[in-house]
């Protein structure tokens, strides 16, 4: 009979650990999406639409990094789900749960994951480590939603991956490239330079048949990474939401756990999807509004086409733009930007000599006069050394881990920091100059350090921690939207984070976004996606001058994704002969020829079907 019993006990415990790495393990679906763990708490997708399978496998997804050792096996101790009904809407959680010892720790691990019925194929992932040992445990980082997604084997031996990635680097690369045989990007979404960094926290790679994309859903910026290696993976490419302890202060990320206490992750999540990037981003844009993101909607104003003066150059005199006006209507532009080589100094908005024969205010009357609106170029956060704020209110300057001022580095300026109600308010009573006083209908908001700001160190008795400059740096940008939008409703507000990924902690707080500096038609086009995806199909995307698009002549692409058209051009009357954006007589039938397409089909207005391509 003992012989029996321990045969039978045997034959019970087999089954049960057969059960929890076969269909009987926890479970969560969403859609066409499953996501299952096994006996060790790894992972492994399976997505209906995917004619071949994404993954091979069970996989460690979620891991915790410590000084010694990467942590990623915890036997199931126990799993259960239920059902959830939050702002979000209805859905599903499954909580499972498992630990893991060692001779040096003894660690706790739960896993809440969410499948919600209004967002399906998308799963959400939170991690809470919990420290059950008597030593407390190094911290070095954690990983979630790490997977390592397979290749569909092509006949020219490369791995036929595409990507949408969101690092921002000072090259200004594609938002959308090829993923070959040999490549890795970081993608972190902090500082990736002087002045250089942050993006939209989403990362998708997909194949010809289905792909996936990762990210995190938290409504503040966070010093995140979102890793794309195809170097180490022999047949595939590995993605990951990654983050580092040491890319944060000593206040804003615990060392170690110690005895008795927990840490969690981020709220991270996993998409999968049939064509590009498009659906994932418009489900993270679901997730965020319903957690209380609201995207402007567009004025009518944001929608007509736009001269800039940009084309003259910061050297460019009043004479020049006020003698190019009578062209700029006749053609059809209802928008005149004033663009940089105003104001006397970034940090000193006051206008320069340039007009000394004229003021700020009789300017503007000029351009209303002609029934044009006119709209100001302006460089938030940027203090030059010598200017009257640099100089009279170094308070508000930024001051990074190394004690030094940040550097902006196109006007050789130094960064304010956002986070400090002075600056805040600094920034509200130029907007009330700009538009009550000087009568501007819009602001076009411009540079490439507008994505992002270091941590500050120089104010810890007005910030709690380092990486609140980081986080606040949104609120400013409402102050900035909000006051314009108080000042006059059918304003335009722009900004233009020159060739940086899109951000879209800030685009809540504009209503026309913009390509920003394109290097390329192809950038135009895809800008345009990405925005229309995450803002909604009546963005008023704004496709930047034409003159930066392939050949100087691509109106298409602007008009082709919804776009609003504009340009720079300069009339020749009042133009050097040597200038190259001269607007002869071929070129103003050409320019004339898409400003009437333009506007007889209206197309930023229309349903943007980014899913069918």
């Amino acid at each position: 009979m003992k012989i029996q019993s321990s045969f039978f006990l045997l034959l019970i415990a087999v089954f049960t650990l057969s059960a929890c790495s076969s269909s009987n393990s926890p479970t969560i679906q969403s859609g066409d999406l499953t996501l299952s763990y096994n006996e060790l708490l790894h992972t492994t997708i399976h997505f209906d639409k995917a004619r071949q399978p994404l993954v091979e496998g069970f996989q460690s997804s979620e891991i915790l990094r410590t000084g010694k050792q990467v942590l990623s096996d915890f036997r199931l101790t126990g799993y259960h789900t239920e059902q959830i009904n939050n702002k979000i809407g209805h859905g599903k959680r499954l909580i499972v749960e498992g630990v893991h010892k060692d001779n040096s720790f003894q660690i706790e691990k739960k896993v809440i994951a969410t499948a919600y019925d209004a967002i399906p194929n998308f799963i959400s992932t939170k991690v809470i480590y919990r420290n059950t040992g008597d030593k407390k445990v190094p911290v070095e980082g954690w990983n979630n939603n790490r997977y390592t997604l397979l290749s569909i084997p092509a006949k020219n031996e490369q791995k036929s991956f595409w990507s949408f990635q969101s690092g921002t680097y000072p090259s200004r690369p594609d938002w959308v490239l090829p993923v070959g045989n040999d490549f890795y990007q970081k993608n972190y979404q902090g500082m990736n330079s002087s002045d250089y960094g942050g993006g939209t926290p989403v990362l998708d790679v997909w194949r010809p048949d289905a792909g996936i994309a990762v990210g995190h859903v938290d409504l503040e910026p966070q010093l995140i990474s979102l890793p794309v290696n195809s170097k180490a993976v022999p047949n595939g490419v590995r993605i990951a939401v990654k983050f580092d302890v040491d890319s944060v202060s000593q206040k804003k990320a615990a060392r170690f756990i110690a005895p008795g206490d927990s840490m969690s992750t981020l709220e991270t999540f996993v998409y999968a999807h049939t064509g590009d990037y498009y659906t994932s981003l418009e489900a993270y844009r679901k997730i965020i509004e319903s957690k209380g993101v609201t995207f402007a909607d567009p004025t009518e104003t944001a929608y007509e086409p736009v001269w800039c003066a940009w084309g003259y150059g910061r050297d460019f005199t009043v004479e020049q733009v006020i003698n190019t006006l009578p062209k700029v209507k006749e053609l059809g532009f209802e928008w005149v930007v004033l663009d940089d080589g105003w104001q006397i100094a970034e940090g000193d908005w006051r206008p320069n000599s340039k007009f000394d024969e004229i003021s700020m205010k009789e300017f503007v009357d000029i351009v209303h006069s002609y029934g044009l609106k006119a709209k100001l170029w302006w460089a938030p956060l940027a203090a030059d050394p010598g200017s009257k704020i640099h100089e009279e209110r170094s308070d508000m300057l930024l001051v990074n881990q190394s004690g030094d001022y940040q550097k902006i580095t196109w006007w050789d300026s130094h960064y304010l920091n956002p986070a400090l109600d002075i600056t805040k308010e600094y920034h509200k009573k130029l907007v009330e100059k700009f538009m009550k006083e000087w009568g501007f209908d819009g602001l076009k908001i411009d540079g490439q350090h507008l994505n992002q700001v270091p941590a500050d160190y120089g104010h810890p008795k007005r910030q709690k921690y380092p990486e609140e400059s980081i986080e606040e740096l949104p609120d400013l940008y409402k102050v900035i939207y909000k006051t314009a939008k108080d000042i006059q409703s059918n304003a335009v507000v722009e900004i233009c984070p020159c060739g940086t990924s899109a951000s879209s902690f800030i685009m809540p707080y504009m209503n026309q976004p913009v390509s920003s500096d394109p290097l390329s038609s192809w950038q135009i086009r895809l800008k345009g996606k990405t925005y229309k995806a995450l803002m909604g199909d009546n963005a008023a995307y704004y496709g930047d001058h034409v003159e930066l698009s392939d050949n100087q002549s691509d109106f298409a692409s602007t008009v082709g994704v919804g776009g609003v058209i504009g340009t720079k051009f300069t009339w020749p009357k009042y133009s050097g002969s040597d200038n190259e954006f001269l607007l002869t007589s071929e070129r103003e039938k050409w320019m004339a020829k898409w400003v009437d397409i333009y506007k007889q089909y209206m197309l930023p207005k229309g349903t943007y079907r980014g899913e069918l391509y």
